[in-house]
């Protein structure tokens, strides 16, 4: 059976850089991640963690590398929580499979295509941990071989909680899986976003 370092190369794929201008805020105080060793990070907290009595749930959005569909699937169901006046209720994050591109920024595109619908992006790519499936409550992919693979990982957790799901699940317009935009331009991030709007709003419909 393919191990998760032989699916998940830690290197020889990519290269992780850091630069900090004078002034900019650090990795934890951006996305709660603490450098724990080369190329190694531990989630710590998440923004806007729910209430210190326990209530609330947290959701995550899965990908390979976290750096292009799964933070603006993040952002958009933070900026919806926000304006529904929920946020409170939830712990909201991105995360990745692989190591390819963790302790990096989300894509330009990406990026961009927030800034034009005045959607807040704060994130640095970490990997989810087998941990992990035992702490979150919904874990949502965008393709069948994040669902795959996360399926994979959470048969390994004896106290397996998170609720794993393709984030197309909840599209009104039956898109299951959502087209990667990685190689795309502009347009196909622009999709992508649309995408996540539909789906989050089904899903904040469904889970509240």
């Amino acid at each position: 059976m393919e191990s998760d370092q032989e699916r998940y190369p830690t290197s020889g794929h990519h290269t992780t850089q850091h630069t900090h201008a004078k002034g900019c805020r650090s990795l934890q105080e951006i996305s709660g991640l603490q450098v724990v060793g080369k190329g190694v990070y531990k989630k710590l907290e998440w923004p806007g963690s729910v209430p210190k009595d326990g209530r609330g749930w947290v959701q995550v959005n899965v990908v390979l590398g976290n750096i292009c569909q799964s933070p603006i699937a993040e952002a958009v169901f933070r900026k919806l929580a926000t304006d529904g006046n929920v946020s409170v209720n939830w712990r909201i994050d991105s995360a990745a499979l692989s190591t390819y591109e963790v302790g990096n920024l989300p894509g330009f595109h990406g990026q961009s295509c927030m800034r034009k619908h005045g959607i807040p992006m704060n994130h640095i790519a970490w990997q989810i941990t087998r941990e992990d499936f035992a702490t979150f409550d919904y874990i949502l992919c965008m393709d069948e071989r994040n669902l795959r693979d996360l399926n994979r990982k959470s048969n390994q957790v004896k106290n397996c909680r998170a609720k794993i799901e393709p984030l197309g699940s909840y599209d009104p317009q039956k898109h299951l899986i959502s087209k990667d935009p990685y190689y795309g331009n502009d347009s196909d991030f622009e999709l992508g976003d649309q995408q996540c709007l539909r789906c989050h709003k089904a899903f904040l419909e469904k889970t509240h």
